[in-house]
């Protein structure tokens, strides 16, 4: 007999859904994760429209600051778009962290300190963590070792991007997702409080945050006399890839199941939608239907972030932000279909 009906392989937002997700459908949970607390990473903050509904279905409601829309801007050129379908919201990782958490711990989550270093399964079920359960799903991001340990990892690309974060206490100028686009770095700028702005850096290995903050002089007149809410955080490498998202009874979700890059920043509403399909597959009996979800849920970001990807990385580049600007249409429409 199983201990828990599912183990959730991760504590953060991602795990902590599909937590939540499985606990409404009726089904016991327990969460593996060896940190205690609230989750912090280095991540742009900014949930898309697209994210909200999704967090008011599992009941989380999580403070922050209203983003409109979305802006780029390479030295003077700047291309804004408004978002048609409603606000996103700037949160703070461990504000979000710590509200989906109460709501697990409210539908009765089992927290298990420790972390999957060992997977068996067998007709009936998955053994890990020293818990018995129906189904596993992987939901410990970008460096997943359930990924690694039902052997879907590939290998990573010889180009490799890498993030840092750091906040800073200063009131938000704009309610805009900004990206300041330099030679070779996006600086995201989210408002996530009436006082504190986020600022998240993709770039190569090496990049120095300070440095490439003083590269860009209209973003650096914004944080004059600002002061460091946090220390800088690092994250990466940020391409993931998989060579399938099930094995068995073992399910990968968000970061640990893929991810292309950061650069289009939807995530987390990736990660949450993929929650809820990985957990109505195995709660209705049909854990093949996932590979098919999952193809479905990520098809844009996959195509779109790719594209993206190689456009910044080829000469182009100087390019994207004029471009943006004299086809507001286009523009608008690749944001629209991230946002959504």
């Amino acid at each position: 007999m199983s201990d828990v009906d599912v183990i959730v392989a991760g504590g953060g937002p991602v795990g902590l859904a599909a937590a939540i997700e499985a606990r409404l459908s009726g089904l016991t949970v327990a969460i593996v994760e060896p940190r205690d607390g609230p989750i912090d990473k280095a991540c742009g903050e900014g949930l898309m429209p697209g994210a909200l509904p999704l967090l008011e279905r599992l009941g989380v409601d999580p403070a922050g600051h209203p983003l409109r829309g979305l802006r780029y801007r390479a030295g003077d050129a700047v291309a804004d778009h408004y978002f048609r379908g409603g606000e996103g919201r700037g949160v703070r990782r461990t504000v979000l962290q710590a509200a989906l958490a109460e709501r697990a711990v409210e539908l009765g989550v089992e927290r298990v300190p420790g972390k999957v270093t060992r997977i068996e399964q067998d007709a009936s079920g998955v053994t890990a963590a020293g818990l018995r359960a129906d189904w596993l799903l992987g939901c410990d991001g970008l460096h997943s070792s359930v990924r690694r340990l039902i052997g879907a990892e590939l290998p990573a690309p010889r180009r490799r991007r890498f993030g840092t974060r750091r906040h800073f206490t200063v009131a938000p100028w704009s309610d805009l997702i900004e990206v300041y686009w330099s030679g070779h770095v996006e600086a995201y700028v989210t408002p996530v409080a009436d006082d504190t702005v986020g600022i998240a850096m993709l770039g190569g290995r090496g990049t120095d945050f300070d440095d490439e903050i003083a590269a860009l002089p209209q973003l650096a007149r914004h944080l004059e006399g600002a002061v460091p809410a946090t220390g800088l955080r690092a994250a990466g490498v940020l391409r993931q890839r998989t060579s399938r998202r099930r094995a068995g009874r073992v399910l990968l979700v968000g970061d640990a199941s893929g991810y292309v890059d950061a650069i289009t920043g939807e995530g987390l509403r990736l990660g949450f939608a993929q929650a809820a399909a990985a957990v109505g597959s195995v709660a209705a009996g049909r854990p093949g239907d996932y590979e098919k979800q999952w193809a479905s849920i990520t098809r844009d970001f996959r195509v779109i972030t790719s594209g993206l990807v190689c456009l910044a990385s080829s000469p182009l580049r100087p390019a994207i932000v004029p471009l943006a600007r004299a086809l507001p249409p286009l523009y608008g429409a690749v944001v629209e279909r991230l946002a959504r």
